[in-house]
């Protein structure tokens, strides 16, 4: 798959709209409806686009409350990281889960509906795996700029 000008234009396009029709995307990005949808399908084929995702309204949801947690682990074993991220992976509360570096081993997205809410998940939920040694919340204020799809 060749990345040139005109993919970055349709990745852009497909990014800032995944509904949007391929004769427009072509319009836009200066294609033929043809090559166009040729180029999508091999971005589709090559695993470039893994797929399209719809953006929900966290207030109209009720789950407008968002927070990351950085998550310390007690154990740094394989065991207790899978047996944590097994843990994690059945609670809706947690959006995303990310294994990252420095001082503590996981980072952590949670929406849930306002400060009571989270309280409750991080007792219950976060305060009762025997993996977890240490939390530390950064509660989100505002996104003034956020790009996930």
């Amino acid at each position: 798959m060749k990345f040139d000008a005109i993919t970055d234009k349709i990745l852009c396009e497909l990014g800032r709209d995944g509904r949007i029709s391929n004769s427009e995307l072509a319009d836009k990005v200066g294609l033929s409806p043809s090559a166009c949808l040729r180029r999508v399908q091999e971005l589709e084929r090559t695993g470039v686009i893994r797929g399209y995702r719809v953006i929900l309204d966290q207030v109209a949801l009720g789950t407008s409350f968002t927070a990351y947690i950085a998550v310390g682990l007690s154990d740094h074993s394989k065991a207790a990281a899978m047996e944590f991220e097994r843990a994690i992976a059945r609670v809706s509360a947690v959006r995303e889960c990310h294994n990252v570096t420095g001082t503590v081993e996981y980072l952590l997205r949670v929406e849930v509906a306002d400060l009571t809410a989270y309280k409750a998940f991080h007792t219950d939920v976060l305060g009762t795996l025997p993996q977890v040694r240490s939390l530390t919340s950064y509660v989100v204020l505002e996104s003034p700029k956020d790009e996930r799809a």
